[in-house]
């Protein structure tokens, strides 16, 4: 089971990167003003298993995923294994009572959602965790293969997000919960707002400059630091051509440039570990600035997958062997 950034299509998608960054940074803001605040009140059995359409998908989802697990279960009317799957889904939901909210999205009136999960069948069962989506199942499965599942995201979502789940009071009254916290307006929200808009209308090097501007006052924040890191990969993409990339890389693999651009590709294209596997091979290979040419880059596609993605920590201990 592992965390993915929420763009998860296989193409670059430049509205699909925004809301990856802006999903996470509200999540981990949201989720540290829930804390200062005491947590979220308790919430009705009924509360733990909600309907989600694209209109909600970023308060009821993206922002509760902040204090609790969300599991989406994506489903159609017609699909009749989703009507063996999904009782046993809401059941679960109530006997974990609070560890994980169960979302409910009908796959038919929300487009969008499935290809953005690059859904290719139903049911399919994602999760989202902080932010961070991590894919379940797809298709029926036994109710001790869930079970066995849903162990697992619990023991992530609590040691590697902190998150303990729902207070669940039995007397509480349905629709009672809480909205999640809205985070707080920041210092820098303006000229992240620019980053955004640019990055909408396309223009990366806006979008680059804007990040920029925020890390020159604040060199370590989180969301200027992956923002950066993901319009300036999208930078170099931009205008390759994908073919003649991956041939040169295949016919010259002694040279560190057409390794590097490769391994952009790679990673646009979400083959994290490809693109990692190929930057190490060419420092294991090479020396000098060659050498450091690779290394550097794999630092940066490191920030554009984000520390806590356990990919990264394992390449980084290739690296190091790698190096050393």
């Amino acid at each position: 089971m592992q965390p993915r950034n929420m763009s998860m299509s296989g193409v670059v998608d430049l509205a699909a990167v925004k809301a990856a960054q802006e999903a996470k940074a509200k999540a981990e803001q949201a989720r540290a003003q829930a804390a200062r605040e005491g947590g979220a009140g308790a919430v009705a059995p009924a509360d733990l298993v909600i309907d989600v359409d694209e209109a909600t998908f970023e308060r009821d989802v993206l922002q509760r995923s902040a204090e609790v697990p969300v599991v989406i279960d994506f489903w159609a009317e017609w699909c009749q294994p989703c009507k063996q799957l999904s009782p046993v889904l809401e059941r679960l939901a109530v006997e974990y009572d609070g560890r994980f909210l169960l979302a409910k999205i009908d796959v038919d009136a929300n487009q969008l959602l499935m290809q953005q999960f690059g859904i290719q069948g139903i049911p399919a069962v994602f999760a989202v965790v902080a932010g961070q989506a991590l894919p379940l199942f797809q298709g029926a499965a036994g109710e001790a293969q869930i079970r066995q599942t849903l162990d697992q995201l619990v023991q992530v979502a609590e040691q590697r997000f902190g998150l303990t789940g729902l207070t669940v009071d039995p007397n509480a009254q349905p629709g009672g919960a809480e909205e999640a916290p809205q985070p707080k307006e920041g210092p820098y929200d303006s000229l992240l707002n620019a980053a955004a808009q640019a990055l909408d209308a396309g223009d990366l090097g806006g979008a680059v400059q804007a990040y920029k501007n925020v890390l020159a006052d604040d060199p370590a924040h989180p969301e200027a630091k992956l923002g950066l890191a993901q319009a300036e990969l999208l930078q170099r993409v931009q205008g390759m051509d994908p073919q003649k990339v991956r041939q040169e890389a295949a016919e010259k693999p002694a040279d560190v440039a057409a390794q590097i651009a490769a391994a952009d590709l790679d990673l646009v294209g979400g083959h994290v570990e490809d693109a990692f596997g190929r930057l190490i091979e060419t420092v294991q290979r090479t020396a000098g600035e060659d050498r450091d040419a690779a290394r550097l880059r794999l630092l940066e596609l490191f920030e554009v997958v984000g520390a806590e993605d356990p990919r990264v920590a394992g390449a980084r201990r290739a690296l190091a062997r790698a190096l050393f």
